[in-house]
Formats: C-alpha cells, sequence, structure tokens
C-alpha cells in the first residue's frame, strides 16, 4: 500500500475520496484541486483506472493512497471524506458480487471509524438503486424502496442500503456528521468503454457502427446527469453547513426511454446503426426519475448541462480512445510482424 505523505496546502482542509480513481471520484478530485483543496484519493484499482487521476499526480496537493476501503490502515487525518468507493456497473455485480457488498458494507464502517477519529464531516455516496422496482413516481427521499433482496443486483443495492444503515447508527452513537447522497444515473468521460451500462454501451456501439443493443421494448426510462453536474451535487451538500443526518437524491429529472436515449446518441453522433433486441435483464427497473425538490431547496443545486451537450462531450473522449486503441492494436500489429 502506497501511504500519502504531508504535503504544503493552500487551503485548510484536506478531503479524502475513496473510490477517487473511479469515474466520478476523478471528476470529484480534480473538481476539489481547482478550488485548493488537499485531496487524499484512495483506490484499489478494481474499477478506478490509473489514468483516470494521471494528471494529477504531479499537483503536489494531491496525494494517492493504493488500497483497499475493506482494509486500509494508516489514513492520514482529514476533514472531509466522501465515500464511492464500489463497483458500480452491472457486469460487475455478477463478478464480483462479494468484493461490492463489503465496500459497501465494511468499507463504510472504517470509513465512518476514521470519519470519527477524526471529526471529518463525511458523504455517504449511495444509489438510486435502494429504491429497486419503484412503486412511487417520481422517487423522493422518503420513500423506503421496493429491492429484491437476492436478486442479481442485490450485492450492490442491500449493502448501499446497510451502508445507509450505518450513516444513521454512526451519527446517533458517534454524533458523527454523516450527509447520504442517493446518484441517480450519472455519465460522462472517464467512464469504461466496457462499463456495461445503457450510455457507454450505446455510445461505443453507434461509433462503432455496431447495431444499438435494446433490452425489452425499450420504453423503461431511466434520467440521466452529466457529471460535472454531479460532482456539483455531492460538494455541495457536504459544504452546506447544518445538514447531519440528511439524505439527497442527486440526479437528473429529465426522463426518457431507453429508446429514445438511442435516437438522441445517434443524432449526437451522426450515426445510422440499426436497432436490435435482447431480454431485459432480470430486475431492471421499469421506471426511474428523482425527485431533486430537496436537493434545490436544502442545496439551491439543479442540473444545468443538456442531455445533449453531455453525451457531445462524451461522445468526444469516447472517439479519442476508441482511436488510440485502434493505434495500440496496429503497433502490436507491426511488432509481432517484425
Amino acid at each position: 500500500m502506497t501511504v500519502a505523505s504531508d504535503k504544503p496546502t493552500m487551503n485548510s482542509e484536506r478531503i479524502l475520496v475513496a473510490g477517487g480513481a473511479g469515474f466520478i471520484g476523478s471528476h470529484l478530485c480534480e473538481s476539489l484541486l481547482a478550488d485548493g483543496y488537499e485531496v487524499v484519493c484512495l483506490d484499489n484499482f478494481g474499477s478506478g483506472r490509473r489514468e483516470n487521476v494521471a494528471h494529477l499526480v504531479e499537483n503536489e496537493r494531491f496525494s494517492l493512497v493504493e488500497g483497499d476501503v475493506t482494509n486500509v490502515d494508516d489514513l492520514p487525518p482529514v476533514d472531509g471524506i466522501y465515500h464511492l468507493a464500489s463497483r458500480a456497473s452491472p457486469p460487475d455485480f455478477e463478478a464480483y458480487p462479494l468484493e461490492v457488498a463489503l465496500a459497501n458494507t465494511e468499507g463504510t464502517r472504517r470509513l465512518l471509524d476514521h470519519a470519527v477519529a477524526c471529526d471529518a464531516r463525511t458523504v455517504y455516496v449511495s444509489t438510486s438503486e435502494v429504491y429497486g422496482e419503484p412503486e412511487v413516481h417520481p422517487q423522493h427521499e422518503e420513500y423506503n424502496g421496493n429491492v429484491s433482496i437476492r436478486g442479481p443486483r442485490a450485492c450492490y443495492d442491500e449493502s448501499k442500503r446497510f451502508g445507509e444503515t450505518l450513516t444513521v447508527a454512526y451519527g446517533a452513537e458517534h454524533g458523527v456528521d454523516v450527509r447520504t447522497a442517493r446518484i441517480f444515473n450519472t455519465y460522462g468521460p472517464r467512464m469504461r468503454l466496457d462499463d456495461g451500462r445503457v450510455v457507454p454501451n450505446f455510445l461505443r456501439q453507434a461509433l462503432t457502427g455496431e447495431p444499438l443493443t435494446i433490452h425489452g421494448d425499450g420504453e423503461q426510462t431511466r434520467s440521466f446527469c452529466y457529471v460535472t453536474d454531479t460532482v456539483a451535487g455531492l460538494r455541495a451538500l457536504m459544504e452546506t453547513d447544518g445538514l447531519a443526518g440528511e439524505v439527497v437524491n442527486v440526479g437528473n429529472t429529465n426522463e426518457i426511454t431507453i429508446l429514445e436515449l438511442a435516437e438522441t446518441v445517434l443524432d449526437v453522433v451522426d450515426g445510422d446503426s440499426e436497432l436490435v433486441r435482447r431480454p431485459r435483464p432480470e430486475d431492471d427497473p421499469s421506471r426511474r426519475r428523482p425527485d431533486t425538490s430537496k436537493a434545490l431547496a436544502l442545496l439551491g443545486w439543479e442540473p444545468t448541462v443538456s442531455l445533449a451537450e453531455g453525451l457531445s462531450r462524451t461522445a468526444e473522449t469516447f472517439r479519442d480512445q476508441l482511436d488510440r486503441d485502434d493505434l495500440e492494436v496496429a503497433a502490436g500489429e507491426v511488432r509481432s510482424s517484425d
């Protein structure tokens, strides 16, 4: 394990971002550094990638701790903690169910212990998946959800729910200031091409001319929030005083069907891919849209990036990644022929 070193800081606060080399976590680290914070990034590089934070490592206010949230020790004292340390891609729920479950339970306990020791304000990053197959629409924070506790997504859904329970228990017993963000579908640059979620799937398929895979009839709905908007919501939740114990939805209220998303992606990339149908995955929610009135009232936060603009920005980075991959394949073929 690489232990973070003491470094000079422009801001008096040191922030720990668990899962900081992940898709959302790396954007959060970047945002905090831009505002003068000292940032400690903790990641085991299971789903996070070194390239996501490669541009940050030379910053004197950035430290990288390579370790697993479930067993890391010797973390430095911090003033704030963001807990994003969990795989979140559906294919990972089947491939790494124990890792997912433990990151959100044992990992949460360890970070909360550190929060108690440091008296550090904490944001636990939960998920809209705690609502399961919702019987209430849109989903508000008082709704307790309709989750399958033994289904293929349970390692994620239920561990996130128990993680929320731990935050309440630590608040009651230790007085630690923990806030919970339930984030809805987030997309943007630094998502993995093989992430398995619908936005990277559609963009990769459209950019390579493959058919776009529609599961079921495509009438299931989602609401997609661009990553910088999600980061702004997380930071607002952390930086607003007087919200200990609060839980807030962070997401976009623009609800569209998967078919509409496919059409939007094809328009953005000027593609002509066909659509192919596949069966719906088990426990795949039919409708998903947040009620974000609480976020607006408490935080003054609402998304600002449109879906078309966000998809355009994301598509550009995907094009670059696909071009790099093609160059690497070509270079490998040349080397193998020498």
